[in-house]
């Protein structure tokens, strides 16, 4: 069966278009973190480092979108929602430009748009840099139209010059006042069209770190950042203050230490408000160097929040909110599970070993296992691992096409057993799941040469789980 051409060709992207089924049904009802998600095409949802705006009754979600093949610029993605569970693929809506600043070989990260009040316009705010981190600032682009195209407009200035630095973020305050987060704890004020920054209102928070968020509730402001681990997962940290400008309160880490913020790295803080309460939604990446576009992730957490503390104390591995209320409940999980003995009904292919635990693992390219099942959904739990690598996985009909392919990295600096992959809703038939070891693993350096990433290639399977 032939693979779906990628939409994406019109911007001259070199990727793999994973998925062969356009979705007219909802896919998903839940928050999942941590798998692939796949939009209405069937394609992987590409949107890192993002942020999240709520327009006319729809939210839109706007993102790097990432290659497998180097860390270049591959323009702004954006997606859109009515429910926060299935994403519409919108258009690409900063693409790479013919040259400049955002041309070819360029770095282009983290965008936020926000709406200004004031003008009704668009401005789109993103880290502008060279490949080697050495040519930084914080850019803008705006657009007439929620989804675009923008029009990048070059540097945001602060008294005349650049503000050279990387990771931001942003942030609108409940009257409308706009505000540039930059790493290491800068905080600037937007003037009301947002085009250019009124004053600096903090400077160098004190403990902050990179890839800054916030969030406001009840008068207090919560401001968190990350560690500077490259892409490297790390316990992310949050201070507080009753005015932006401070003084900031550094208050520790908001996820269990040694959990590295559950895998993942801060990018943007969703108010969810509705009649009852308003969940406020942690969104971060757990990214997959260099597979950022095929097996890079995202985890969205719901936050509890008690005065000035702010914690994330346990995974939600699936989780729902009612828009209209503003509540939030996890999802219980459902269907037939298939583990321990169970798993002999799986069909392992190479050097598969089974622990005490009845933990499937192999390490060896090629190796793979399959499992014929009849339902509407497939999930599969496996174990991360410090030499955890890349799986390919793919489900096929009683004809042999391949409707969903994705690849999912096991890789994770501690052990864990976690949920890695959660096929969109299908036609209720027949299916036959195929996970394949690539024999490939992530691996990366930082700008100082430090080195990061797995030390093997394992694929491990702890459960199958079919509804």
């Amino acid at each position: 069966m032939k693979r779906l051409t990628t939409i994406f060709l019109f911007a001259c992207i070199a990727v793999c278009s994973y998925g062969q089924t356009r979705f007219e049904q909802p896919a998903y009802e839940a928050i999942y973190s941590g798998v692939p998600w796949f939009d209405q095409h069937g394609n992987t949802v590409s949107a890192h480092g993002a942020g999240v705006i709520k327009d006319n009754g729809r939210y839109y979600l706007f993102g790097g979108f990432k290659a497998d093949s180097a860390n270049v610029f591959n323009g702004f993605a954006c997606y859109s929602s009515a429910d926060l569970y299935n994403w519409t693929f919108e258009r690409m809506a900063l693409p790479v430009q013919e040259e400049g600043k955002l041309g070819k070989n360029r770095v282009g990260e983290r965008p936020k748009v926000m709406k200004s009040p004031a003008t009704g316009e668009y401005v789109m705010f993103m880290h502008v840099d060279s490949l080697n981190y050495k040519d930084q600032y914080v850019g803008y682009a705006t657009a007439q139209h929620i989804t675009g195209p923008y029009t990048f407009k070059g540097p945001i200035l602060y008294e005349g010059k650049p503000i050279r630095r990387w990771d931001m973020g942003a942030f609108q305050d409940e009257d409308g006042t706009g505000y540039l987060l930059v790493h290491h704890g800068d905080i600037y004020q937007l003037t009301a069209d947002y085009r250019g920054i009124e004053k600096q209102v903090a400077s160098n928070v004190p403990g902050m770190g990179e890839s800054p968020a916030m969030l406001k509730k009840n008068g207090v402001y919560f401001l968190l950042s990350s560690n500077l681990t490259s892409w490297e997962r790390n316990d992310n940290q949050y201070h507080t203050a009753r005015n932006i400008a401070g003084p900031w309160t550094e208050q520790g880490l908001f996820a269990p230490e040694g959990s590295l913020t559950w895998n993942s790295q801060c990018s943007f803080v969703l108010p969810i408000m509705g009649t009852k309460d308003t969940t406020f939604m942690y969104m971060g990446d757990r990214w997959s160097f260099p597979k950022q576009n095929s097996a890079a992730t995202y985890v969205w957490q719901p936050l509890e929040i008690d005065g000035e503390d702010l914690s994330i104390p346990a995974y939600q591995e699936s989780w729902m909110v009612d828009l209209s209320t503003g509540q939030h409940k996890l999802l219980q999980t459902q269907g037939t599970e298939i583990e321990g003995k169970d798993l002999d009904a799986v069909n392992f292919q190479g050097n598969w070993k089974a622990d005490s635990m009845a933990i499937y693992r192999s390490d060896n390219k090629d190796d793979h296992f399959s499992y014929t099942f009849t339902g509407t959904s497939l999930k599969l739990y496996g174990l991360a691992r410090p030499d955890g690598g890349y799986a390919k996985v793919c489900i096929r009909d009683q004809k042999g096409n391949t409707i969903i392919e994705s690849i999912v990295d096991m890789y994770c600096l501690y052990p864990t057993e976690i949920l890695k992959f959660v096929s969109p809703a299908l036609p209720k038939d027949t299916y036959t799941v195929v996970v394949t070891v690539m024999g490939e693993r992530g691996n990366w350096s930082d700008k100082r040469r430090n080195n990061y990433g797995s030390t093997g290639y394992g694929v491990a399977l702890k459960k199958i789980v079919v509804e």
